[in-house]
């Protein structure tokens, strides 16, 4: 009796433990942490630098398979978005976070896969990119949609669930 009690605190904890690794620091409804990014050009851009417009967080990497299939889904709300109207936003742009070491085949990803928006960041220290770490990236891909106001309002979310919630912001 006493090594079941044993077995299941153990698995528990580890549940426990798995669940909090994976946590993002940053849920639906919560204030989106302000970061500096250095593009592929070696220039700065800030979070806060697209205050008033819906920005969608995309961390990704040039050596990740499923994230190089969501590129397409990434391309699709790029040309559908950036150019509309919205109620209460500026605008909508993409900035996305390449967890990468090689700046070579990180660029080549990008344009190979036509990731035509301008704002791409990276560290190129992989999940030790400051950015990621920031937001308790341990997977990929990760995606953040966050309103004018720095709210996180959706989490890796479908390419239909993205499309829905940006519609209900469009004029």
């Amino acid at each position: 009796m006493k090594q079941f009690l044993i077995i299941g605190l153990l698995f528990g904890l580890a549940f426990w433990a798995f669940r909090c690794y994976r946590t993002p620091n940053f849920g639906n409804g919560t204030q989106a942490a302000d970061f500096v990014g250095y593009t592929v050009a070696g220039d700065s851009l800030r979070l806060s630098d697209f205050k008033g417009q819906i920005v969608l967080l995309d961390f990704w990497g040039s050596w990740c398979a499923p994230c190089r299939q969501k590129n397409r889904d990434l391309v699709t709300l790029y040309n559908q978005y950036h150019s509309r109207k919205f109620k209460t936003a500026k605008g909508f742009e993409i900035i996305s976070v390449g967890i990468e070491t090689n700046k070579n085949a990180w660029q080549g990803a990008i344009a190979k896969d036509g990731l035509i928006w301008p704002h791409h960041v990276s560290d190129l220290k992989r999940f030790d990119d400051h950015v990621a770490k920031l937001y308790n990236v341990k997977e990929i891909p990760n995606i953040y949609l966050i309103d004018e106001n720095g709210q996180v309002i959706g989490r890796n979310m479908t390419l239909l669930q993205t499309q829905e919630a940006l519609d209900r912001r469009v004029e």
